[in-house]
């Protein structure tokens, strides 16, 4: 026996708060612990002293002050610091969380508080079928449009009630894996086990997913547009700054999202953070396929990405086309066959158009790399000149454009050498003027040289453009995707088309169109609707033989094609600067860009980055590149952490291979990540 002076020096009381799921209040229950004594051990006290029989399977203790999960079950109480004046909450691990989708639908369902964002995302990817889930995060909405939505909502007169899919028999795993049985890392069908026929592919990926046919369908089809009214009412970006703030409120995906404040029942947004999309296959990424449409579809709605007044007659036709095939009865297959063979040569074209895989590379090997040899015409913007496009005899070889007074003087030496290596390449295209130019932005040492190439019809262009987008990357024309490229930019070219036919403008289509629709507000005010109907139903007819699947996968790529496509953007004070400048962050460089015109400084690509880190004290973001090129900067409209893991985020990405199955390194992802925090 010990005395009770001994007994009270060596235990202490302990509070702990308990989250019972059939009552609303929190109970108070009073502990006597003592340092020495493990986590399971303070949780089965706490059962013992409930006496109630349910399953505390999912419960686990929260440390409110600290911000923390207290998981290791064996860690004891002095190691983890834990001491009488703390307040301990016994509460679930898996809450109900609303999503905010990127087709606008908002689910209901149930994802861990306790996991780090990463492998929360992975679970909540799986529930909604969504295959790679690395490739997308979760977002809180930044204070900045909050305020202005509810400027907004003040002024409506009837409240807004939100259609909420709920998804609440969601299964409740433990962060453990899927048993093999369940989730299939291969391409084989997995067949019903009730009546033995092939499930639907659609489904197939993550067959413990909740998903039922129905709300699957809601989810791989697209809801009707909304009214233009609505559209009016949501935030736009008008400025650069302001598409900054949209990308402050990305979450830490190596956090809990109960560490970053979320409570039970909040809404966030799931979105594709970075923007390679890897192995997009029809058969099994209806979800994941649609979802990206419909992120592009409201980047270019909302006016997030530029784009010129063809390019979004383009978007408006396929939009329109969806929106016809989605209501349709035969539409309703995704993986029919056919359809599936007729977006084939899509698909192989959008696997290549991004850095995302291993592609191809039997042709690298070959020693006589291709050239191109033509008459272009030439302009510097910076050089004053009266006649400002001159012709020269153009060569490319390798990645590297030269060019010469004549083709009689091809053989000799050229007036300059152009490196393309490392360089920003930007359509400059009117198609109905006949107007296919190139702009080149190429890195020298006191920021970025602009040339401007015009080119004289549709092939050249598509060629030497191709060439362009290759070199840019470090590729040469040998590079297998080199064809598939000019194909992609023709095809693009093509869809710019409009040959228009009598028909169009008095067919009845247009009167039952609601053009504004599928335009930007801000264009929608520069037409009458009649006249947008009959532009868009002109772009339309070279789009109209499009299956559902097709046309999707062409706006995505078409998405792609645009100068801004996967730029994001910070606010960021550069070390020995003035002034704040913005970076945009893509998924193979950095780019420095002057906040008052827009126009980019300097290019820093992840191919040649040595290191790069975080000086946590000052917020410092710290990077090395190749020949002692070392960068610094503060981060203005956002946590400097969440710029660092984009970085690493994409460095991450490009590891991908489709020997990989679907099982990630999550380890290498937070080390690429954590910024050694």
């Amino acid at each position: 026996m010990i005395s009770s002076n001994e007994y009270g020096a060596s235990s202490w009381e302990l509070i702990v708060l308990v989250d019972h799921q059939y009552e609303e209040e929190q109970r108070e229950f009073t502990l006597r612990v003592s340092g020495d004594l493990h986590i399971g051990g303070v949780m089965l006290k706490l059962v013992e002293q409930m006496n109630l029989s349910q399953d505390w399977s999912d419960y686990a203790l929260w440390w409110e002050q600290k911000k923390c999960w207290l998981l290791k079950t064996h860690w004891t109480l002095d190691k983890y610091g834990v001491q009488a004046d703390a307040k301990l909450l016994f509460t679930n691990q898996h809450k109900m969380l609303r999503l905010r989708l990127p087709n606008m639908k908002t689910v209901r369902l149930k994802a861990s508080f306790s996991s780090v964002v990463f492998k929360a995302v992975s679970d909540i990817c799986k529930t909604l079928n969504i295959r790679r889930s690395e490739e997308l995060s979760l977002l809180k909405q930044s204070e900045d449009t909050l305020k202005k939505k509810k400027k907004k909502d003040k002024n409506s007169k009837e409240p807004v009630i939100e259609d909420i899919l709920n998804l609440t028999n969601s299964p409740v795993n433990s962060g453990s894996p899927a048993s093999p049985g369940l989730y299939s890392k291969t391409m084989t069908p997995i067949y019903d086990p009730v009546n033995g026929t092939p499930a639907s592919a659609t489904i197939t990926w993550f067959s413990d997913s909740p998903l039922t046919e129905q709300n699957c369908s809601i989810l791989a089809f697209s809801p009707p547009n909304c009214p233009p009214e609505v559209l009016a009412e949501m935030y736009q970006p008008r400025t650069l700054a302001d598409k900054a703030k949209l990308s402050a409120g990305w979450l830490d995906s190596s956090r809990s999202l109960m560490e970053q404040g979320i409570q039970e029942d909040d809404q966030l947004f799931l979105r594709f953070k970075y923007y390679t999309f890897f192995d997009l296959n029809p058969k099994y990424d209806a979800v994941r396929i649609n979802q990206l449409y419909e992120q592009a579809r409201w980047a270019i709605l909302l006016e997030e990405i530029d784009c010129t007044e063809e390019e979004l007659l383009i978007f408006a036709a396929l939009q329109y086309h969806v929106s016809k095939l989605s209501v349709s009865s035969e539409a309703q297959d995704f993986t029919h066959d056919s359809e599936v063979d007729e977006v084939e040569a899509a698909l192989s074209n959008l696997e290549v158009t991004l850095e995302g895989g291993k592609t191809n590379r039997i042709l690298e090997d070959i020693t006589d790399i291709p050239k191109l040899a033509d008459h272009l015409r030439l302009f510097r913007p910076k050089k004053l000149s009266l006649k400002p496009f001159k012709q020269y005899w153009f060569v490319f070889k390798d990645t590297s454009i030269s060019y010469f007074k004549s083709k009689e003087v091809g053989q000799g030496e050229p007036i300059e050498r152009l490196n393309l290596k490392g360089c920003e390449v930007a359509p400059d295209v009117n198609v109905a003027g006949k107007k296919f130019g190139i702009k080149l932005m190429i890195p020298v040492a006191d920021g970025m040289n602009e040339i401007n190439l015009r080119c004289d019809n549709e092939n050249q262009y598509a060629q030497w453009m191709a060439a362009c987008i290759l070199a840019s990357k470090g590729k040469t024309m040998a590079d297998s995707s080199y064809q598939l490229e000019v194909k992609n930019i023709l095809s693009f070219l093509q869809m710019k088309n409009r040959t228009m036919s009598p028909q169009a403008v008095s067919d009845p289509e247009s009167m039952e169109m609601k053009p504004e629709c599928f335009v930007s507000p801000r264009y929608a005010k520069k037409y009458k609707a009649k006249q947008l109907a009959a532009r868009i139903l002109e772009a339309h007819q070279n789009v109209a033989q499009m299956s559902l699947v097709e046309a999707k996968l062409r706006f995505i790529q078409a998405w792609q094609s645009l100068p801004e496509f996967g730029l994001t953007y910070y606010i960021v004070r550069f070390k020995g600067s003035k002034k704040d400048d913005l970076l945009g962050v893509s998924y193979n460089r950095l780019i420095r860009i002057d906040m008052a015109t827009g126009d980019p400084i300097t290019t820093w690509r992840f191919s040649n980055m040595k290191q790069w880190n975080v000086n946590w004290e000052i917020r410092q973001v710290a990077i090395e590149f190749d020949q002692n090129v070392s960068i610094a900067f503060t981060c203005l409209s956002a946590d400097c952490k969440i710029v660092h893991e984009y970085i690493g985020g994409y460095i991450f990405l490009s590891t991908r291979s489709k020997d990989q199955n679907e099982m990630l390194d999550e380890d290498l992802f937070h080390k690429l990540t954590g910024g050694q925090e």
